[in-house]
């Protein structure tokens, strides 16, 4: 049996017919059995106008915190801090959201190495900034794609991935076991979903971009392409679609902050769009996300930068000879540094940069730690700030005589 749409309108749009019949279709979506698989996912876009009074109002303040959001990233000059940082706490919540739970530590920690070993849940939560990287750059040379999603999803899992080819795949319940959503099945509807996922990502219309980055975002979602990997590719596109909008500059909105902490709401409201075809609520919610972590993300932003001209001048004062504006900005693009760090920037040669921080150390800004053969040299303030809710930082401690003269 195939089931309708749930159509869900606005007050202002409301007659008695249409009142019985969204009643009626409400009757239908709710006999949808979500043990079978949601062949009759609607295509995109949605049949009724999501842009009400309460969406456009919200989309006001959301765009005015990204464009702050983005005044804000300007204030760093080398976005290699902001690009090396902010991703890899995006990473570590929207892992968490999947149960991948990792520490900063750890996970900053396996951004400074190379070698094999470490943390597991690290190096997949990593994979996930490097899928975010590699989505941001193909949009210098094409647009937003299925075939992007799927390079996504491949990078985050570290295999191929393709579009689910058997059935079988269910959403359950972590606690219960219950079966709460089956997605589409069969490669070829897959496939045929997933284009019209693509020509709503990148049609010309009015329709604001953050509302379509909501919309993409559930459609995504509800396809469920892959075997595995599908929240995070879809958190991942989330991102590239402000950036291909013109949004966002930089990927640096840390937007899988509100969705972790609001998952309930963020699965209950995923699962009403399917059910009785509530887009106003669930486009509220990433509007909401949106607003939040934007303005979060800002004043994280702004605390990076004080406590990057604390530092600055705490070194320039304890330790005039080693400092460089260079060196103070790899300390924080890299709160684990190691001596090759600041070798492969340019910065000195590697007897030197042994020196120089040494020397970051003796005054407090650093502290060395042994890594097996290998050193570490981590900026615990720095750390402490990123891992904390809040944007505040304490100041370096008094330097006594005897360690300036070192």
């Amino acid at each position: 049996m195939n089931i309708l749409p749930a159509v869900c309108l606005s007050p202002e749009h409301d007659s008695p017919y249409m009142f019985i019949k969204r009643g009626f279709l409400n009757i239908l979506a709710m006999t949808l059995d979500l043990k079978t698989a949601y062949n009759d996912l609607p295509s995109l876009p949605p049949p009724l106008d999501v842009e009400t009074k309460a969406v456009l109002k919200r989309c006001v303040t959301a765009r005015a915190a990204i464009a702050e959001l983005r005044r804000a990233g300007e204030l760093i000059p080398d976005q290699s801090v902001l690009v090396n940082t902010i991703p890899l706490l995006e990473a570590k919540d929207s892992s968490e959201i999947e149960n991948i739970v990792t520490t900063n530590d750890a996970l900053f920690r396996e951004a400074s190495q190379a070698e094999d070993g470490g943390d597991p849940a690290a190096k997949e939560a990593l994979r996930y900034r490097s899928a975010l990287y590699s989505g941001y750059r193909s949009l210098k040379s094409r647009p937003l794609t299925s075939r992007t999603a799927i390079e996504i999803c491949s990078e985050i899992k570290g295999v191929e991935m393709d579009v689910r080819k058997t059935p079988g795949t269910q959403l359950k319940n972590s606690f219960t076991g219950e079966v709460i959503y089956t997605p589409p099945e069969g490669a070829a509807r897959l496939r045929d979903m997933l284009s019209n996922w693509e020509r709503f990502a990148n049609a010309e219309d009015d329709l604001d971009p953050l509302v379509r980055m909501a919309i993409l975002h559930y459609q995504f979602e509800a396809i469920h392409p892959f075997l595995d990997g599908n929240g995070r590719t879809g958190r991942i596109l989330n991102i590239l679609v402000l950036i291909q909008a013109g949004l966002l500059d930089i990927p640096t909105l840390y937007l899988s902050r509100h969705i972790v902490r609001n998952k309930a709401d963020y699965y209950r409201l995923l699962q009403g769009v399917t059910l009785r075809g509530e887009w106003e609520p669930w486009i509220l919610y990433m509007l909401t996300a949106v607003e939040v972590t934007a303005t979060w993300t800002n004043d994280r932003i702004r605390a990076i930068r004080d406590l990057m001209e604390h530092t600055a001048t705490h070194v320039r004062t304890h330790a005039p000879v080693v400092y460089s504006r260079e060196l103070i900005e790899t300390i924080f693009a890299m709160p684990y540094t190691r001596i090759t760090h600041l070798v492969d920037r340019g910065i000195v040669k590697r007897v030197s940069a042994s020196r120089h921080l040494k020397q970051l150390a003796d005054i407090g800004v650093l502290h060395e730690e042994k890594r097996g053969r290998d050193k570490l040299f981590v900026h615990r303030k720095y750390m402490q700030l990123l891992g904390s809710d809040e944007h505040t930082f304490e100041h370096y401690p008094a330097v006594t005589a005897k360690v300036k003269s070192r």
